[in-house]
């Protein structure tokens, strides 16, 4: 074990390392940190907090893991970091834990975060998202799995962006963004589905068919939102379409921001 550690880094006697762990120079890791098989810590990394880390993770230097929430509610509970497997987190990411006693900011399986990215308390990522360099997530944001962040923006707290969806670079993402959508600007509004993410994820024919038909219903039928949302509801006979059907129906509950809206075009084709 000792030789997969570095000589200069701290680790606390408290925290549980895989044998396998491998811990770059000047790391510093906290008591009640616990990182399973092959993960690889590299140098200057800092893990605090009540961590947990599972298997075969890559921390790239100078990332921050598990510190206090930058919550001015904090009252130095006890709250966790939780990642799963297989996970990049690249330089100088920072995960901070979750605010109120017992409540967990989570990373799943599977995802890359790139340099700069910030995860704020409370967060909830899924698996296989990419989220690129100098994303900020405020508190309480939830990602859902395989969605795809460009780089240089920031999500509002609360908000929650669909499984399978795009945001484009530099956008101001206030609201919720819809499951298998294009969304960008500044104000960010849905512009198309994520067709390349979706194709690229390996949906049928028949699949994007099914959402393109949604998509035409919630953003070109000139209906309504509710109307819209009424008649997707009587077409959602597949798994895709009763996700995008149920995250817009829980985006427009009280105490919830919303949906981005779409843009207003006239005959857009998909």
């Amino acid at each position: 074990m000792t030789t997969l550690i570095h000589p200069t880094a701290v680790i606390h006697p408290g925290a549980k390392l895989h044998p396998t762990v491998r811990v770059g120079a000047y790391a510093v890791i906290g008591e009640h940190l616990e990182i399973g098989a092959e993960t690889t810590i590299g140098p200057h990394v800092v893990l605090d907090g009540w961590t947990k880390i599972g298997d075969r993770n890559q921390i790239f230097a100078g990332a921050a893991i598990g510190l206090e929430p930058q919550d001015l509610k904090y009252d130095g509970s006890a709250s966790w970091v939780t990642i799963g497997n297989d996970n990049l987190i690249r330089e100088y990411v920072t995960i901070n834990r979750a605010t109120g006693a017992g409540e967990v900011t989570a990373l799943g399986n599977q995802n890359l975060l790139m340099a700069y990215a910030h995860v704020g308390h409370n967060c909830k990522i899924g698996d296989r998202a990419i989220i690129a360099n100098s994303v900020a997530l405020a508190g309480h944001v939830t990602i859902e799995s395989q969605a795809r962040i460009s780089g240089v923006l920031g999500i509002h707290q609360f908000v929650q962006i669909g499984r399978l969806a795009m945001v484009g670079g530099m956008s101001r993402v206030d609201r919720d963004v819809p499951p298998y959508m294009l969304v960008e600007g500044n104000p960010s509004r849905v512009r198309s589905l994520n067709l390349v993410g979706l194709k690229r994820a390996g949906l049928s024919a028949a699949e994007l068919s099914n959402l393109k038909k949604a998509y035409r219903l919630l953003y070109r039928s000139g209906l309504s939102f509710n109307q819209a949302l009424e008649q997707l509801e009587l077409l959602a006979d597949n798994e895709h379409l009763q996700h995008l059907h149920r995250f817009l129906k829980l985006s427009v509950a009280p105490g919830r921001r919303g949906p981005i809206p779409g843009r207003k075009v006239k005959d857009e084709a998909l």
